[in-house]
């Protein structure tokens, strides 16, 4: 396999960084004829299978019809917040030699894999067909690049380090909604409020969205140095601030609600909509789940970055590929043209929560917060999700999932969490 260097995204520069770059040579393939020539049906993979994703998928869709009305879409989506589930069978489905013909995957250390594995095809010459140099930032199209080759297109931007909040809930709780949280330990004063009045203080769900959790407390305790250092060899797992860290996130987990493991992110969401519970950390696909309920913020919810983390994005981006041995790769080419268009991603990003990844958008209309995070984006500091692709290859991510889901089920003590964590990043 050939080598590869990650660089994690820089502190302090407020400038996108996906954590993807290389230093050997690689190759292209043969991405078919113009995507205005295709025909025939194209399967688009995704793990957007409900709620705001689907709403999403759904507005991009009819985007894709409207520009290539002579190809059929094929929903491949897979039900499983995050696209666990997704990325096995798609795994599975590569290997086997069946592969759709273009499928979702988050841009930085989880692309990577595929890269190596050969399953992605280059597509740069798309880039300059689509005009997409010119219409993505710079940064963007230079941190995509891997030896000269691009391997996806992207559909978006996704913030991860976000706190949605009940306002009702907090004002029972006898809290002021437009209070700041400058660190865990004064959050941590509002959570006991809002528990001390019968309500779960911070809703969660499965797995991946511990590990979402898990990420912005070593962000908020460790700063953007050392987050980042955990991913480039700097911070030590085993050492006394990684050890705090912990301490908060079990201290955290200790006001969430006990069903969450049977839980998927919009059933945690909607406890805060439905007033159950006074906060939820997740990312801001959340923002399309409170639209979607009519919901209207600071009336009916507020917003805020992770106590600790502001001025910091906690960085994702959905992409898509074209998969070596695609069945239509010239339909692959159309709906990737689609999702590379101003007009695709305005419709999918007004719907799904996020930016859009060009410049060039038109986000008048966007939410409130939807505007926010652009401005966030275009001067906070960037890091890298780990809980969503941007900051460790599959295999790591997979190794730290299992560590959190025994820790937070009971099933390893804190000291052998720490040990398993710094196990899958070193090993």
């Amino acid at each position: 396999m050939r080598k590869k260097t990650l660089l994690a995204l820089g502190a302090g520069a407020a400038v996108l960084a996906l954590g993807l770059t290389s230093c050997s040579s690689g190759g292209g393939g043969d991405t078919g004829d113009k995507g205005g020539d295709a025909s025939g049906e194209v399967e688009v993979f995704t793990w957007w299978a409900a709620g705001s994703e689907k709403a999403g998928l759904d507005a991009l869709v009819d985007v894709f019809n409207e520009q290539h009305p002579d190809v059929k879409f094929v929903n491949g989506a897979v039900a499983g917040g995050a696209g666990s589930a997704a990325k096995d069978l798609l795994q599975s489905r590569l290997q086997a030699g069946d592969p759709p013909d273009t499928f979702q995957a988050h841009a930085g250390a989880e692309l990577q894999d595929y890269i190596d594995a050969g399953q992605v095809e280059d597509v740069s010459d798309l880039y300059d067909e689509f005009g997409l140099r010119d219409a993505f930032p710079k940064d963007l199209v230079d941190r995509l690049t891997v030896d000269g080759a691009i391997y996806s297109i992207p559909s978006n931007i996704h913030r991860a380090n976000v706190v949605w909040a009940n306002p009702t809930v907090l004002k029972d709780a006898g809290l002021d909604p437009a209070a700041k949280y400058e660190t865990l330990d004064d959050w941590f004063t509002a959570l006991d409020a809002v528990k001390a009045k019968g309500k779960t203080a911070l809703s969660i769900a499965t797995t991946w969205t511990q590990v979402q959790l898990l990420e912005t407390v070593l962000l908020s305790d460790l700063g953007t140095d050392g987050y980042n250092g955990l991913w480039d060899g700097k911070t030590d797992w085993k050492g006394s601030e990684v050890t705090d860290a912990l301490k908060d996130f079990e201290k955290l987990m200790s006001y969430t609600n006990t069903d969450r493991d049977g839980l998927d992110w919009p059933d945690a969401t909607q406890q805060v909509i439905d007033g159950d519970a006074g906060f939820n950390v997740m990312g801001d696909w959340a923002e399309a789940a409170f639209a979607e309920a009519d919901k209207k913020s600071p009336a009916d919810y507020i917003y805020f970055p992770v106590p600790g983390t502001d001025g910091v994005f906690d960085f994702l981006a959905d992409s898509f590929t074209l998969t070596v041995g695609a069945p239509n790769p010239d339909g692959a080419k159309a709906w990737l043209e689609t999702v590379g268009s101003a007009e695709g991603q305005e419709a999918f990003n007004k719907a799904k929560g996020s930016i859009p990844a060009r410049t060039d958008a038109d986000t008048s209309d966007f939410s409130e917060y939807q505007k926010t995070a652009i401005e966030s984006f275009g001067k906070d500091t960037i890091v890298s999700s780990l809980a969503h692709g941007a900051a460790v290859p599959v295999a790591t991510l997979n190794k730290i999932s299992d560590a959190t889901s025994k820790f937070t089920t009971g099933a390893s003590d804190l000291a052998a969490f720490q040990s398993e964590l710094a196990a899958a990043v070193e090993g």
